[in-house]
């Protein structure tokens, strides 16, 4: 049986370019429209570009307790401080860990650098504070019938607009069941962790006791919270971040004895809040479990110490006999009500467990509330740096102008040294950039990339690398053409020697960069990202638009003719003409001697 002829498949890349071609330009114009549909149409920049604030922060833990700085701690401290900053109503910020001790926290142009420092650098303080009432997130608006009245009438007046606005609790309390499924409703139960049975009101705490019953109870709520506290109340804005900010700044400033009031995350309402009746710090563990016995899903269950079990025994036992809302115990994160779940019994032992409609996410998210108030940790600023708008648009021009004059002489010398050819070159030099500046610009609102300065140093190496590519393919042709071969032969010939080379040299890039983004920190991290990136796109436009484009021009005519123009000139490469086969000419025999 004849053994199978050797050679090309008929179906090979070769014979049809236009395939990666299409490929190519289709991704490009994919991404280009999801960029432009997204709304995002420049690449986020980094505070050193844009200017802003950067603050480093350095932990310190307390004497003895040495080993509290560690990732789970470092990251529940990170998260804190992301609900400070975005409390200032900050946009973009950026808050991450730096080594095993730093907290870097980016802070963009346009806020109040003391403000922020000062929100920032200081500990923050978790406290649970009985509630005194609960209302609507809008300020009160003034009641025109108490003015001319006399005292009394004007205290009835308010009573009645608060009856007014407690019988017609439907609307008011009707964001309470969206608020619930976040794990943030007032309706959350409080109940001993270690019951046997459920609580019935705990465990009601999903569809029944969403309904509006906080203040649904608002007649009593007034009677014997002081005139202050009820004027802080009234003119308190929660619908607002400013305003938000500006009342949780003013409740973490109070000393436990001091009533205050608070609003909560979604800003729907607000609380009048008594003294603090358990400090954080008397919390001792926080962790969160799915309980698929009595059905309540996820629940947080929290632990304290011997004064905190105590303290907060007594004062469980006294806020289970009150009615709606004084019933309520508010977990206050600076200021802040994160969660206000319902008691309805004595809770001894020093564990609670708190019910409501959590998903994972929200339960650990207040898991790692409650943790942090036992964290024995502070923090000190180490580093604070502030970039001007100005500093950073400057420095902005300067890294782009460096870029254009680094790809115009790639330009002017890929034009020298190879003529015609130098424009498929030019082409996918073009071509990595548009695919280098989209994929950086829907990063940004991806994975939170910022181009910072070393960013866009790492761009600007990447134009290097990527001319070597087309480098490496041209001379390996050259090389084919000097040993005689013609144009199309020599282009296909090249080929996989040089793709052999560029395969290797990216690779080693890539592993470069992946190691020096692994080990380094801060805005080198920027550098290594952006490079790998580039070298990454680097391989795709090689291998789908130079190699496809390299294997259209072998059959033009400029190209396979060798014209001087084409950079491919057999005669100024010192092509050696190829040897062509003939008869050998026998050598006249010598006569044999005898």
């Amino acid at each position: 049986m004849a053994a199978p002829k050797k050679g090309r498949r008929p179906g090979s890349t070769q014979g049809r370019p236009w395939r990666p071609l299409a490929v190519i330009l289709v991704a490009m114009a994919a991404l280009t429209g999801v960029m432009f549909v997204s709304g995002h149409t420049t690449p986020r920049l980094g505070i050193d570009l844009a200017g802003g604030t950067s603050i480093t922060l350095t932990a310190k833990a307390q004497p003895g307790k040495e080993e509290a700085i560690n990732e789970t701690n470092m990251n529940t401290a990170v998260s804190i401080i992301e609900r400070r900053v975005n409390g200032l109503g900050v946009a973009e910020a950026e808050v991450r860990t730096e080594g095993a001790e730093n907290i870097i926290v980016n802070i963009p142009r346009g806020t109040d650098e003391k403000q922020a420092r000062e929100q920032v650098g200081t500990t923050a303080q978790l406290a649970f504070r009985p509630v005194l009432t609960v209302v609507s997130g809008t300020p009160a608006a003034p009641d025109p019938s108490a003015s001319p009245s006399g005292g009394a009438s004007a205290e009835d007046g308010e009573q009645q607009a608060e009856d007014e606005a407690a019988g017609d609790g439907e609307p008011s309390g009707s964001p309470s069941p969206s608020a619930s499924t976040q794990g943030r409703a007032v309706t959350d139960g409080l109940s001993a962790a270690d019951s046997a049975s459920p609580d019935p009101r705990a465990s009601a705490s999903g569809e029944e006791e969403a309904e509006p019953e906080p203040s649904a109870e608002a007649p009593a709520q007034g009677t014997d919270i002081p005139a202050e506290l009820q004027k802080k109340l009234d003119a308190a804005d929660c619908t607002t971040a400013e305003g938000r900010a500006t009342v949780a700044q003013e409740a973490a400033q109070a000393g436990n004895p001091e009533s205050v009031v608070a609003c909560d995350e979604s800003g729907q309402f607000k609380y009048a809040l008594g003294s603090v009746a358990v400090p954080g710090t008397d919390v001792t563990d926080a962790k969160t479990l799915f309980d698929d016995q009595r059905g309540q899903g996820w629940v947080v269950t929290m632990e304290f110490d011997s004064d905190g079990s105590e303290k907060f025994a007594d004062i469980t036992e006294e806020l289970s006999t009150q009615v709606e809302p004084r019933n309520q115990f508010a977990i206050v994160l600076d200021g802040e009500v994160v969660s206000a779940p319902r008691v309805s019994e004595r809770l001894g032992g020093g564990s609670a467990e708190i019910s409501g409609s959590f998903t994972q996410e929200s339960a650990d998210e207040l898991a790692n509330i409650l943790s942090y108030g036992a964290l024995p940790l502070s923090f000190e600023e180490s580093n604070v740096t502030t970039i001007s708008p100005t500093l950073g648009s400057e420095q902005l021009k300067a890294g782009l102008i460096a870029g254009a004059i680094g790809l115009l002489l790639v330009v002017v010398y890929l034009v020298f040294y190879y003529r015609v050819l130098a424009l498929v070159a030019i082409a996918s030099l073009i071509a990595a950039a548009v695919l280098t500046y989209v994929v950086m610009t829907l990063l940004g609102p991806a994975i939170g990339f910022a181009l910072s300065l070393p960013a866009v140093c790492g761009a600007i190496v990447a134009i290097g690398i990527t001319a070597d590519s087309f480098i490496v393919y041209f001379e390996r042709i050259r090389d084919e053409i000097r040993e005689g071969r013609s144009v199309r032969a020599a282009f296909e010939r090249a080929w996989p020697s040089a793709r052999r080379t560029i395969l290797v040299s990216d690779v080693v890039s890539i592993i470069a960069a992946i190691v020096l983004f692994i080990v380094s920190v801060g805005s080198v991290q920027g550098f290594a990202f952006v490079l790998g990136l580039t070298t990454a796109l680097d391989l795709a436009i090689v291998f789908l638009l130079t190699k496809p484009m390299m294997t259209i021009l072998a059959s033009r005519k400029l190209f396979a003719d060798g014209h001087p123009w084409s950079g491919l000139d057999p005669k100024r490469l010192g092509a050696t003409p190829p040897l062509r086969r003939g008869r050998r000419t026998a050598a006249p025999a010598e006569p044999k001697e005898a």
